[in-house]
């Protein structure tokens, strides 16, 4: 294993964003609670069962294009509901309405408490350029690009694929391995050359399904043992945990105040 906690043949990492560079995840998860929750509210009266932020969002939501996230959960639940279009306005009782309102609401909550980065990934995403190893965020989100951009990030990546990117090559999402692969081959490198990072259920199940020479579970809520099921050769709290133990005389390039996006800034 190398210094950055990886097999020696590993020539590019590809990171997941939401949990893993960005304390976006939690955002989502309430985006996700708040959107459900009105609509089986408004379906099912008073006595409704609510989203369960934890358990349904990893097993159904975390890591999933959004449309997908929709219409995983609504399968649970026992809901079919008519798939719409992408321009449904949100709220309308439809797989895209549902998903564009949750995206709404994302950004609602984004524009009032901003977004940061973790110390501990700005630090590996730096060695890891340092080391001469490519680089790829691999986000079913598509605000990707304006999160990289608000916390001042987006110049450490050689290749971006995001749901805007799925959505224009087609290429379905994870749990399925093709947003992955398409990172890989954009940096000119194999899955057997290459690492993923990943903290959602079904990004592991991606990992594992491309055949990656190596998948790194973060795990930011306490589903080590899931993550490990699910594919991952290893699990981590937190990716400073690959270098091992840390010169507290060494620079901390992640403190740079500018990697932080300041709340109430608009996005780009």
């Amino acid at each position: 294993m190398t210094n950055l906690g990886l097999p020696g043949s590993i020539r590019a990492c590809l990171f997941d964003l939401d949990g893993v560079l960005t304390k976006t995840a939690v955002v989502h998860a309430a985006a996700w609670k708040e959107m459900f929750d009105a609509y089986l509210r408004e379906r099912d009266g008073p006595g409704f069962r609510p989203f369960d932020p934890v358990a349904e969002y990893d097993a159904y939501v975390d890591g999933r294009p959004r449309a997908d996230g929709v219409r995983t959960f609504l399968a649970a639940r026992g809901i079919q509901l008519p798939e719409g279009t992408a321009e449904d306005p949100p709220g309308r009782e439809t797989v895209n309405g549902l998903g564009n309102r949750k995206n709404e609401l994302l950004l609602e909550k984004i524009r009032k408490d901003g977004v940061e980065a973790y110390d501990g990934s700005l630090r590996y995403l730096h060695a890891v350029r340092a080391g001469g190893l490519r680089t790829a965020v691999v986000s079913s989100s598509a605000n990707c690009r304006d999160i990289l951009v608000s916390v001042g990030i987006e110049d450490l990546f050689d290749v971006r694929i995001d749901g805007v990117v799925a959505k224009e090559r087609r290429l379905p999402g994870k749990p399925r391995p093709d947003t992955f692969l398409a990172a890989a081959e954009d940096l000119g490198v194999t899955a057997g050359e290459s690492a993923v990072f990943e903290d959602a259920l079904a990004g592991m199940e991606a990992g594992r399904a491309g055949d990656f020479r190596y998948v790194v579970g973060v795990d930011r809520t306490g589903q080590a043992d899931a993550l490990r099921a699910h594919g991952a050769d290893t699990v981590v709290r937190d990716l400073r945990e690959l270098q091992g133990p840390q010169d507290p005389h060494r620079p901390q390039q992640d403190q740079d105040p500018t990697r932080r996006r300041r709340p109430g800034k608009e996005r780009p």
